[in-house]
C-alpha cells in the first residue's frame, strides 16, 4: 500500500521567521489520521528565515534527525555541544533522559530543512548529539544510509531504534530500489524534483507512506533528491 501525501495537504504553521509544513500532527496542527507512521512520529518541512530560530527548549525520549537542504542551522545544547550543520549534512540528537537545545539560522539566507522524529526502542539513556557530512554528489543513483540503529553494519549516524534514514539523488530516468525489512514500513519525501514510487507519481515536497510492500522502486522523472525513513511497525 502506498498513500500519497501531497504537499498542499500537510499541516501549516507560519510566523515572522518560520514557514512550516507538518506531515503529522504537531503543535497546533492535529489530524487523528496522521499521528505518525510506525515508529516515525514527526516529519516537519521547515523554512527558517535569516536570524530566526528556536530558543532553548527541552526534549526527551526522541531521536531527532535534521536534514539540511539549503543554508545552515546552528545548534547549542545543555551538554555543551555547539555546531553548524550545512546543506548536505545531517545531525542527530538522541534526547534520551532529557536535553535542552536551541537551533538558529545565523546565515544571511533562508534555511530549509526536514526535521524527523523517531521514537526510540526504549525510554531513557544518556542524551547525545552529533553531525556528519553526506555530500549529495556521493549519493547519485543510490540510497545512502544517513542514520541507523547499527552504524557499524549499516552506516550513518547512530539512532536508538531499529530504523534507517536514507538519502539519494537521482538523475532523470534513473531508478533505485529498496527491500523493506519484515515488519517495517517506510515514509519518503522528495526534497526537489519529480518521480514515482512503485508507479505513484510525486512532485517536489510530496511524500509517500509505504506499508505492506516488500520492494520499493523509485524512478526519477526529473532530477530529484529524496529522503526516506524505514521504521518498525
Amino acid at each position: 500500500m502506498i498513500e500519497k501525501r501531497a504537499f498542499d495537504s500537510l499541516g501549516r504553521f507560519r510566523n515572522d521567521w518560520l514557514n512550516a509544513r507538518h506531515h503529522f500532527s504537531f503543535g497546533g496542527y492535529h489530524d487523528p489520521d496522521r499521528m505518525g507512521w510506525g515508529a516515525l512520529r514527526v516529519w516537519n518541512d521547515d523554512e527558517i528565515a535569516a536570524g530566526g530560530g528556536f530558543s532553548p527548549h527541552p526534549h526527551e525520549n526522541m531521536e531527532i534527525i535534521t536534514y539540511v537542504r539549503e543554508g545552515a542551522i546552528s545548534h547549542r545544547d545543555s551538554l555543551g555541544n555547539a555546531g553548524r550543520t550545512v546543506a548536505g549534512d545531517v545531525q542527530v540528537m538522541s534526547a534520551g533522559s532529557g536535553i535542552r537545545h536551541s537551533e538558529f539560522n545565523q546565515e544571511g539566507e533562508t534555511t530549509t530543512l526536514f526535521q524527523i522524529w523517531i521514537l526510540p526502542r526504549e525510554a531513557g539513556g544518556e542524551p547525545r548529539w552529533e553531525t556528519a557530512s553526506f555530500p549529495t554528489g556521493a549519493r547519485t543513483g543510490e540510497l545512502v544510509v544517513l542514520a541507523s540503529g547499527d552504524p557499524e553494519t549499516e552506516g550513518g549516524l547512530l539512532i536508538r531504534q531499529d530504523a534507517r534514514v536514507f538519502g539519494a539523488t537521482l538523475d532523470t530516468g534513473q531508478t533505485v530500489s529498496h527491500r523493506l525489512k519484515p515488519g517495517h514500513r517506510a515514509y519518503l519525501t522528495l526534497a526537489i524534483g519529480e518521480g514515482a514510487v512503485n508507479g505513484v507519481a510525486l512532485a517536489a515536497r510530496d511524500a509517500a507512506a509505504v506499508r505492506d510492500e516488500a520492494l520499493i522502486t523509485i524512478k526519477a522523472t526529473s532530477a530529484l533528491e529524496l529522503v526516506m525513513v524505514e521504521v518498525p511497525e
